[in-house]
């Protein structure tokens, strides 16, 4: 509509009519042009290699022969520092999927993403990670209390800043969320309720699943994801698969539940509330979560398929704030939602796959893992990184810039 269709309705309205009406077409327009630029935009993408040394100065060699410098897994989890373009990513437990004793580690980088799509990546520091007594931090399997292994097992998947100069970092092993200094030394631990833990940890996957553990975290699926809210006073954790007790398994311990738990910690006060969000389908799994904005979330949900015969790589936008704290829920059904709880709010905000994008084909990867929000680009849209875990596979790692309007 131009101005000359307004001087027409002011010949047929009266003043205050007219007012009215102009008010609600430029209010119209206003909310069409916002939906227009609320669409995510997709700045560019790159794959990197990871077959290269990292800055740890490790020397030597792992299990198998497997260099212990070796840079990879690095984008299981990547979040901003809040200045110019400096991330940290973390690497998980490390090549052969638990069976070396790789020191777990995260890594500063700067990730410069140009106006054109360009994006570069370079490694600045590499920080080896150690609990509170010093004793080292390792993705085997079998380096439990009192297996005789002089290290800790962990497998690190997320990593975000304190706003105090710390990180927390998830442990998919136990689950756990502990906070490290700059140096990668442990100095606290976010309490988690002992429904999320299993009651016989185990050097073999199997021996953690039914009949020996009737409750926790299934093998493999237990802390991926961290969210922080900007004050620092709450941190929010999302389970990659449902617990055990969670209806998640069938008489064979095949994965057939839906139903997830949400955790959020109060850091000052230690107390916790749990939300229930669902699967899409039981083969699919959640990783990373990010803060949007009080009670939203960004979450990435899919499903272990690589190249032609991926389905499910999404980003999911989550609402909590009108969802039940199930806390004192003991054990929730495989699919059904209980009587009287609201689960949390889903919708699709990225299909990675979606056509437009041209991201899908035989290159695309299995392990969509890693998601924050980076600085603000020149057009005011907020850029937002997403990367992929190779787990230190002979694969290059991707990172997916996207342009998100506030």
């Amino acid at each position: 509509m131009e101005m000359r269709d307004f001087t027409f309705i002011r010949q047929i309205f009266s003043p205050g009519t007219v007012m009215k009406f102009e008010w609600i077409c430029l209010l119209t327009f206003a909310m069409s042009a916002a939906s227009i630029a609320a669409e995510p935009r997709l700045v560019g993408r790159v794959e990197i290699p990871s077959a290269v040394p990292d800055k740890s100065g490790e020397q030597g060699s792992l299990e198998g022969g497997i260099p212990a410098n070796q840079w990879g897994g690095y984008g299981s989890g990547i979040a901003w520092l809040g200045t110019g373009n400096r991330y940290a990513v973390i690497s998980d437990r490390g090549p052969a999927d638990g069976a070396t004793t790789y020191r777990c580690r995260f890594h500063i980088v700067d990730i410069n993403v140009s106006p054109r799509g360009a994006i570069g990546m370079e490694l600045l520091e590499t920080r080896l990670l150690s609990n509170a007594t010093g004793l080292p931090l390792v993705g085997s399997l079998k380096a439990l209390p009192d297996s005789g292994i002089p290290a800790a097992r962990f497998d690190p998947e997320a990593i975000r800043p304190s706003g105090r100069g710390t990180f927390y970092i998830s442990d998919e092993y136990g689950p756990s969320i502990l906070e490290f200094n700059s140096n990668g030394r442990q100095v606290g631990q976010l309490p988690i309720p002992e429904k999320f833990l299993p009651l016989h940890p185990a050097a073999d996957p199997n021996l953690e699943l039914p009949p020996l553990n009737v409750r926790g975290r299934q093998p493999n699926r237990g802390i991926e994801s961290i969210a922080i809210s900007p004050d620092g006073n709450t941190i929010t954790a999302l389970m990659q698969g449902p617990l055990i007790q969670d209806g998640a398994l069938d008489e064979m311990n095949k994965r057939i539940g839906v139903n997830l738990r949400m955790l959020e910690i109060n850091r000052a006060n230690k107390s916790t509330r749990e939300f229930l969000y669902q699967l899409d389908q039981p083969t699919n799994a959640c990783h990373e979560i990010e803060y949007l904005s009080p009670g939203k979330f960004l979450v990435i949900e899919r499903d272990s398929k690589s190249g032609v015969g991926a389905a499910v790589k999404q980003i999911i936008e989550i609402d909590t704030r009108e969802a039940t704290d199930i806390s004192q829920i003991a054990s929730l059904p495989t699919k059904e939602i209980p009587a009287g709880v609201t689960p949390v709010t889903r919708k699709l905000f990225i299909d990675l796959l979606d056509p437009r994008w041209k991201l899908a084909g035989e290159s695309f990867p299995e392990k969509i893992e890693g998601i924050t929000f980076g600085p603000t680009l020149k057009d005011g849209s907020r850029l937002l990184l997403i990367t992929s875990d190779n787990d230190f596979l002979p694969l290059p790692t991707f990172v997916y810039a996207f342009a998100v309007t506030p």
